[in-house]
């Protein structure tokens, strides 16, 4: 199995990249080879920009999505994004290590989707869900946040992490693209909580990882409820 890990700390001595590094050993451990986007280590621009095409299409023009396909086809994207995009299409499981800021994933891991999970290779078209293009690999996301964990799930003050809070980034760009995505492990209060606590915390995320291929996969759309434009279906009865 290969895996790619994409970690969005700026702090190597953060929490996150505790997590991090525990995910690494335990996949290297099961003989899987690792392989990492360190996308404050790396200086990662997270900016769309005209700058990301080598070769236009439409010089008069631009259409992000029509100059990704483009630029992929004819390899004159920016470096720095066939770089990603190779890695993660040489990938099997593709690990996510961040902290959760404001409902969402931080700005350099948006914007690190933006430019990496291009149309064409991506998606397309009906090319989406369990069409994708990268259909067939699995996603995990690992990620801290501040607050308890009885402030998450249904009737809760903040909402269902997974199907709410966090729904734009694992349905909304993982699933999207075709991504069997797993279940998240979440790292409660970890600013607040005290040592022992953040070992017990990355105990638990080791035995996770080590669940891997048995941990439960996030429902997605069945494309076969929908119709050719992506309208549900309307169910017929018969006399």
């Amino acid at each position: 199995m290969r895996a790619h890990i994409v970690h969005a700390h700026s702090e190597s001595d953060s929490f996150v990249s505790a997590m991090r590094d525990v995910i690494s050993e335990r996949l290297k451990a099961i003989g899987a080879t690792v392989s990492q986007s360190d996308l404050y280590a790396m200086g990662f621009d997270p900016v769309l920009s005209p700058a990301d095409f080598g070769e236009r299409r439409e010089p008069d023009h631009l259409t992000y999505a029509l100059e990704q396909r483009h630029g992929f086809e004819t390899r004159t994207l920016a470096p720095d994004l066939l770089a990603e995009i190779d890695k993660v299409l040489a990938a099997d499981l593709l690990v996510f290590t961040f902290p959760v800021f404001w409902f969402s994933v931080p700005a350099i891991l948006k914007g690190w989707i933006d430019r990496v999970f291009i149309s064409g290779p991506f998606y397309g078209g009906r090319r989406i869900y369990g069409a994708g293009g990268l259909a067939g690999k699995r996603a995990l996301a690992a990620f801290s946040l501040g607050g308890r964990d009885h402030m998450f799930g249904p009737g809760s003050i903040h909402g269902d992490l997974e199907t709410g809070m966090l729904r734009h980034f694992l349905q909304g760009s993982l699933g999207y693209v075709g991504l069997d995505v797993l279940e998240p492990f979440v790292a409660y209060h970890t600013p607040y909580v005290a040592a022992d606590e953040r070992s017990r915390i990355l105990v638990a995320l080791g035995d996770h990882v080590d669940r891997l291929d048995r941990l439960p996969v996030m429902a997605m759309p069945d494309l076969d409820a929908f119709d050719p434009g992506f309208a549900p279906k309307v169910a017929t009865t018969s006399e």
